[in-house]
C-alpha cells in the first residue's frame, strides 16, 4: 500500500480491534479494510509501446478505418515519447457495431496491459461513480475503482463504455459540475485528478465509447479527443465477413475444413410423423 493508504488502514484497524463484533459499524470497517487490502496496489504491468507491433495488431484485428488507425499509432507515439505527459482521453463514437470495443481491447494489447470495461449506460446516480459513503448500508467503491481491482493491475486500460448514455435523476446529476471542472465524471476521468482517496496512486488509461455526441456536455467533450467511426461499406463488410467472421464463426460452432467433405451428399427427408399437427 502507498503510504497514505497504509496509514489510514492501520487507523481503521486499531478501531476494529475495540470494536464488538455485534456494533453497527463492524462489518462496514470489515468491508473496508477488505477493499483496501484487494486493491492491486503493487502490480503493475510493464507497459511496452512498440509502434511497429502496434500497427500490427491493429491490422490483424480490423479491416480499414486508415484514419483511425493513424490516430491510434500518434497516440501511443506520444506516449511513448513522454509517458509521464496528459495526454487526452480517446473516445470513440459511432454506431453499434463498428469496432469501438475491439479497438479499445487492441490498445490494450498492443502495449502490453490488462483490459477492463465499464459500462455507464443507465448510471443516474453519481455515487455509482464516485463511490458510496461508508455511513451507509452495503456502501461500495466506485465502478472506476471496482474495475481496477477486477482488472488486477494498478494500470489497466479502462473503456468507459457508453459516456452518452448518462442520465441525471433526483439522485443526482453525473455530469453535475463538468462546467466548473469539479464534477464526479471530470474528476475519475481527466488525468492525475482521481480525488477518490484510494485511487490516487492508480494509474488507468481511460478510453471513452458513445453512440452520439449530442447527449455530451460540451465540457466533457473538450477533455476528450472524439474519433468518429462511421460504417462500412459493402466491400468493407465482404472483407470483414471473410477474413474475420467466418473463421470466427467456424471456431465458435466446432467446425473445420474437414467436415464439408466426410458429410454424406443425401437428401433430406421429412416424413410427416415429424411434423407436430397445427393447433386449430
Amino acid at each position: 500500500m502507498p503510504p497514505d493508504v497504509a496509514e489510514q488502514a492501520q487507523r481503521e484497524l486499531k478501531r476494529l480491534e475495540r470494536m464488538p463484533d455485534s456494533a453497527a459499524e463492524y462489518s462496514m470497517t470489515r468491508t473496508y479494510l477488505d477493499w483496501l487490502l484487494a486493491m492491486p496496489w503493487s502490480k503493475v504491468d510493464p507497459e511496452t509501446v512498440d509502434i511497429e507491433q502496434a500497427r500490427r495488431i491493429l491490422d490483424q484485428d480490423h479491416y480499414g478505418l486508415e484514419k483511425v488507425k493513424r490516430r491510434i499509432l500518434e497516440f501511443l507515439a506520444v506516449r511513448k515519447l513522454n509517458p509521464e505527459g496528459r495526454s487526452p482521453i480517446l473516445c470513440f463514437v459511432g454506431p453499434p457495431g463498428v469496432g469501438k470495443t475491439s479497438l479499445g481491447q487492441s490498445i490494450a494489447k498492443a502495449i502490453g496491459l490488462k483490459f477492463g470495461r465499464v459500462s455507464l449506460g443507465g448510471v443516474h446516480d453519481e455515487a455509482e461513480i464516485r463511490g458510496h459513503r461508508r455511513t451507509y448500508i452495503g456502501s461500495l467503491p466506485g465502478n472506476i475503482a471496482q474495475a481496477v481491482r477486477k482488472a488486477g493491475r494498478r494500470n489497466p486500460v479502462l473503456m468507459l463504455d457508453e459516456v452518452d448514455k448518462l442520465s441525471a435523476s433526483f439522485q443526482g446529476d453525473p455530469f453535475f459540475g463538468f462546467a466548473r471542472g469539479a464534477g464526479p465524471g471530470a474528476e475519475q476521468l481527466v488525468p492525475r485528478q482521481l480525488s477518490w482517496r484510494t485511487l490516487r496512486p492508480v494509474e488507468v488509461l481511460f478510453i471513452g465509447t458513445a453512440n452520439v455526441l449530442d447527449a455530451i456536455p460540451a465540457p466533457l467533450r473538450d477533455r476528450m479527443e472524439i474519433i468518429e467511426l462511421t460504417g462500412y461499406t459493402e466491400e468493407e463488410k465482404l472483407q470483414i465477413a471473410k477474413r474475420y467472421l467466418l473463421t470466427r464463426q467456424l471456431t465458435a460452432n466446432g467446425l473445420t475444413s474437414d467436415h464439408g467433405s466426410r458429410s454424406p451428399k443425401r437428401p433430406c427427408v421429412v416424413s410427416s410423423s415429424t411434423i407436430p399437427a397445427r393447433r386449430a
